[in-house]
């Protein structure tokens, strides 16, 4: 069956950086499109990166834009949303998501993916 694990998450200052993992399983990844989300508390799921099952299509948004990068291995059927220069306000609950679609964003909306992986907590704190 579809399944998404996330791992990478923690505690880093600000300044810092990270890089989350989505290993995959029960599709392959280049027949979907990967989305990355993040839930701060009390705040909606915010889109923060994609990427096209092609891999020739990644979105960022503009919270993130300049410090964040999306790449995957086929091989190993994961991807990974690497963001540097952390930031406090990048605080949150990190998911990433399978496309019900090829492409992605933008936008980048919650109802177009379809298998959500169990959520990485990232705190920004000194």
């Amino acid at each position: 069956q579809v399944q998404l694990v996330e791992s990478g998450g923690g505690l880093v200052q600000p300044g810092g950086s990270l890089r989350l993992s989505c290993k995959a399983s029960g599709f392959t990844l280049n027949y979907y499109a990967i989305g990355w989300f993040r839930q701060a508390p009390g705040k909606g799921r915010e889109g923060v990166s994609c990427i096209s099952a092609s891999g020739d299509t990644t979105y960022y948004a503009d919270s993130v834009k300049g410090r964040a990068t999306i790449s995957r291995v086929l091989t190993n059927n994961t991807v990974y949303l690497q963001i540097n220069n952390l930031r406090p306000e990048d605080t949150a609950v990190y998911f990433c998501a399978k496309g019900a679609l090829r492409l992605c964003g933008p936008p980048l909306r919650v109802n177009e993916h379809d298998y959500w992986g169990q959520g990485a907590q990232v705190t920004v704190s000194s």
